[in-house]
């Protein structure tokens, strides 16, 4: 019985080295990292501060690609195409958890296609007007809105991004008619209302506050529980007049289905621990984002759940993919 159990322990030990070794291979080359949206937004900016500090870890360059399209189809879809040998990496967001029923068509299934890596960070969002609406509380935005239905107009970086469906969850909850101004990315949409060619945005506060406090636009009320730390002086929108009001934007790591475990397990570790480096976690909470930490299966969890709370959101607000 013993030789049999020696036997076993050195067949198991047998098979992990192989796999350890895997892992203290990788990466051997520049591994690159796909961000499905324009550049100079939230995923853009993050995927960036990212990959200079894997890159300083593991010793290969991370290279970020912004490959925008099709309310991020264009981008994942060539994630999960590529090899599952952890040199190809995507930069995602509650946006494909939103995709996941907004887009039944999707030419992949996120958690049959994908493995989840590690989540980054979130942030609340920010509800902002061009100075040129005749409103300064989100009650004013919503009476205006209610004696304009369909007349208002509001951007978003396209369709299932956490700012459309941050503006279909206000619509429904506040029993406003707005229309829907999708654009190809945030930068174009946040051009747009600068410029006054819409009228309404939710964006990410850590790329609109600066708007704000230039007097660019004018900020009604974050999406949060509480206030945040950058603009304490704007409310909630659940305190400024929609209760119970709440979405964020959140970004995270995932690979092609079948990503060597080792390979993962090490990118959640080096990941976590960046992310939880004063260094770089007080810089971002300094512009409203703050750093998420899980294991690759709490990771999983966390999107299981994400995917079942969109998909009542979804069905609730009547959301379409091209409205």
């Amino acid at each position: 019985m013993f030789r049999s159990f020696l036997s076993m322990l050195a067949a198991v030990l047998a098979a992990a080295a192989p796999l350890a070794t895997l892992a203290q291979a990788w990466p051997s080359k520049p591994v690159r990292i796909v961000v499905p949206f324009a550049a100079g937004g939230p995923a853009d900016l993050y995927a960036r501060a990212l990959a200079e500090k894997l890159q300083a870890a593991l010793g290969q360059p991370f290279v970020v690609e912004d490959k925008p399209g099709g309310g991020s189809i264009v981008g994942t879809d060539l994630v999960a195409k590529s090899p599952a040998d952890g040199y190809t990496l995507l930069m995602m967001s509650n946006t494909h958890t939103v995709n996941e029923s907004l887009i039944p068509d999707r030419p992949f299934q996120l958690m049959r296609d994908f493995v989840p890596v590690a989540p980054v960070n979130y942030s609340d969002l920010l509800l902002v007007v061009h100075p040129s609406v005749p409103a300064s509380t989100v009650k004013e935005f919503i009476a205006l809105a209610k004696s304009q239905p369909g007349k208002l107009n509001y951007a978003s970086s396209g369709p299932g991004t956490p700012y459309h469906m941050a503006g279909e969850l206000f619509k429904a909850m506040a029993g406003v008619d707005i229309v829907h101004v999708p654009y190809k990315g945030s930068a174009g949409a946040r051009t747009d209302i600068l410029g006054g060619q819409v009228q309404m945005m939710f964006d990410a506060i850590t790329t609109m506050a600066p708007n704000v406090q230039a007097g660019k636009l004018k900020a009604l009320g974050t999406s949060g529980k509480a206030r945040s730390t950058v603009l304490p002086d704007v409310p909630t929108i659940s305190e400024a007049g929609v209760p119970g009001y709440e979405a964020v934007i959140w970004l995270g790591v995932m690979a092609p289905a079948a990503t060597p475990r080792p390979i993962v397990d090490r990118l959640n570790a080096e990941i976590r621990r960046i992310v939880a480096s004063p260094e770089l976690k007080g810089a971002w909470e300094k512009q409203g984002a703050m750093a998420m930490s899980m294991t690759p299966d709490e990771f999983a969890r966390f999107m299981r759940e994400d995917i079942e709370k969109w998909a009542r959101i979804v069905k609730i607000s009547g959301a379409k993919p091209d409205q």
